[in-house]
């Protein structure tokens, strides 16, 4: 079983790819995670998202310690807007493209994959039998991008993490290579009025229909 799922900041996404990959037994894979990763190896080599070269972020790949993908400090707004920003960069993501491919074809664990993104159903898994597109309205994500941060210690206000959050989505839905944008075949689910449980349990419904 393969699954794809992509969706805006916020939404729901990783919360749903995390519960349906225990549930189904699937190795996971938290694409946006690459992205910070590489944003926070860069930005302790003093690198910002204002002097960033696309160059120089693609050719970092290869020296990445991909275990900062479980470092708390990927979570930081700062290394969000950083890992937006490289994520526009071809090259950056024509890097990671084979990675994810690899993880998808053999995973590491499990019975298959799920990989969640911003571009996993429409370019990097594109022949996924199960795709989902999940958002919300953006007011309602950046409030829940708010309250995570402050719970992780973090002193945000709301308009700021608005603003970020606009400023992203404009980034991600604008870029000329893998826009974040819903594919015909994906099963979208709007997350601002329901909860985690209401979420998982109609994405849980719509796999039975695709008798996979």
């Amino acid at each position: 079983m393969i699954i794809a799922v992509d969706g805006s900041a916020a939404s729901g996404k990783g919360t749903l790819a995390k519960r349906l990959a225990a549930h189904f037994d699937l190795a996971h894979l938290d694409t946006g995670g690459l992205y910070r990763a590489l944003a926070l190896y860069l930005m302790r080599q003093r690198i910002s998202a204002e002097t960033a070269e696309e160059t120089v972020a693609a050719a970092a790949i290869a020296d990445l310690d991909l275990r900062l993908i479980d470092d708390p400090a990927i979570r930081d707004d700062a290394v969000a807007h950083m890992a937006s920003v490289i994520a526009a960069m071809p090259a950056v993501r024509a890097g990671f493209l084979r990675l994810q491919r690899d993880f998808a074809s053999t995973p590491p664990v499990g019975t298959g994959a799920i990989l969640d993104g911003r571009d996993i159903g429409s370019v990097v898994l594109p022949d996924a039998p199960i795709k989902f597109f999940v958002d919300a309205d953006i007011e309602i994500r950046a409030r829940r991008r708010t309250n995570e941060l402050q719970a992780a210690g973090q002193s945000v206000m709301f308009r700021d993490v608005l603003a970020d959050m606009q400023a992203r989505d404009a980034r991600d839905r604008g870029r000329t290579i893998a826009p974040l944008r819903a594919v015909e075949d994906a099963k979208q689910i709007n997350t601002s009025d329901m909860d985690a449980d209401q979420v998982f349990i109609a994405a849980l419904a719509y796999v039975e229909t695709t008798g996979t």
